[in-house]
């Protein structure tokens, strides 16, 4: 099937109650790259200092990183649509909490809030738009990949658009707009069946008992340190207005959204994946390296760059984490984003600190060492990485109650 035929089961022939899934899906991706072009202005705004301020994606991730463990648990027991309007419900008050925030730890406080909502959220999103989409999953999945696309390209746009006139408009905004898709899957989204086995909140770190699901999440780690170096450090180092911010990070999403959803199939399909994901990480290593010691626009232009390699990256892996294990994809992929997740969380924190304590070119230099060290993991482990990937074996669409986060 065409998931872009207009026909009965196409991308553009989905229920409304997928729309409205997709639609808060955006909004809720688009909240990860919404702080970037904003960092000097907070920082500024709340006399804070770069270190600081990236707490915000610090508390963010961490408590999205511990939040898998318990989303699948949740959603097994309350179902996939209670656990959207949770998740929703959390990011509404928490991002317009974040937007009254008088210092820099209750604006990281609030975040920490708006992770454990987005983490309800966006982990549930794909199994509900996957069980409630019409002709198969194909559309479903491609139309959540584009969501994520969509979502990583234009937070940093609304930030630089509401940011410009007050730091704090992009998170009333973004409450705003959660708030919309509350609303939408109120109303358009019927109650789908619970999965036939509850998970408990052990069953992901067993399953990382899983050699290959192991590896995956330890090169996964990797990775994502790298990826958040660049998403979260780069700001301070570009040192532009927000504005200028913005549409470097926009055109950063665009490249992330065209090489996740178009380029990295193709390439899977022609080279395999393994080899295209190892060849992505070290072709990312040498493009932060540039970012780290070129002039200003080469740092530009190394920021946009990275987004083709990121989305590369991120197909890969997430087809790995619910591929390569005979785990249920719920349990799989909870277990291995509570590992990857940790890395987002602490790069963050460490860029700036490893800037003060040497300077700024050594956090991309870290950052360039952990690209090949996520490559390295994957030639090393590659056998257990290898997995029949031609016909996998059908599951139910309840089966899948946690989606992989996949940034």
């Amino acid at each position: 099937m065409d998931p872009f035929d207009t026909g009965a089961g196409g991308l553009l022939k989905q229920p409304k109650s997928v729309w409205a899934t997709a639609g808060a899906s955006v909004v809720a991706f688009m909240g990860i790259g919404l702080v970037d072009p904003i960092l000097p202005s907070i920082a500024q705004g709340l006399d804070a200092t770069a270190s600081q301020v990236s707490l915000l994606f610090t508390s963010y991730f961490l408590i999205t990183a511990v939040a898998m463990l318990v989303t699948g648990f949740v959603s097994s027991r309350i179902g996939g649509r209670r656990t959207l309007l949770l998740g929703l419900a959390f990011v509404v008050v928490f991002a317009g909490l974040a937007g009254t925030s008088g210092s820099v730890g209750e604006l990281v406080g609030f975040r920490a809030g708006w992770g454990l909502g987005n983490a309800l959220f966006v982990s549930t999103a794909l199994a509900v738009i996957v069980g409630a989409a019409a002709g198969g999953s194909a559309a479903a999945i491609l139309l959540y990949e584009s969501a994520l696309g969509l979502g990583m390209a234009c937070g940093p746009l609304l930030g630089a658009l509401l940011g410009d006139a007050s730091w704090r408009y992009p998170f009333f905004g973004t409450a705003f707009l959660m708030a919309v898709g509350f609303l939408c899957i109120a109303v358009f989204l019927k109650e789908q069946p619970k999965p036939a086995r509850k998970t408990s909140l052990l069953d992901p770190i067993k399953a990382l008992g899983h050699g290959g699901l192991a590896s995956a999440a330890a090169s996964a780690f990797f990775y994502n340190y790298t990826f958040f170096t660049v998403l979260a450090f780069t700001p301070f180092v570009l040192n532009m207005s927000p504005y200028r911010s913005g549409a470097v990070f926009f055109a950063w999403g665009v490249l992330l959204a065209v090489f996740s959803v178009i380029v990295a199939p193709r390439l899977q399909k022609r080279f395999g994946s393994l080899k295209v994901l190892s060849g992505s990480l070290v072709l990312l290593a040498a493009d932060v390296l540039v970012l780290g010691y070129g002039s200003h626009t080469a740092a530009v232009v190394c920021t946009i760059l990275s987004g083709a390699f990121i989305g590369v990256n991120n197909t890969v892996y997430t087809e790995l984490a619910l591929g390569v294990s005979d785990a249920p994809r719920p349990v799989a992929s909870a277990g291995y984003n509570f590992v990857r997740w940790f890395a987002a969380a602490a790069a963050p924190f460490f860029a700036p600190k490893i800037e003060e304590w040497t300077d700024v070119h050594a956090p991309f230099v870290v950052a360039a060492v952990t690209a090949v060290a996520g490559a390295a993991v994957v030639v090393v482990r590659r056998k257990a990485l290898t997995y029949e990937a031609d016909e996998p074996e059908p599951r139910p669409a309840a089966e899948d109650g946690v989606a992989v986060f996949s940034n």
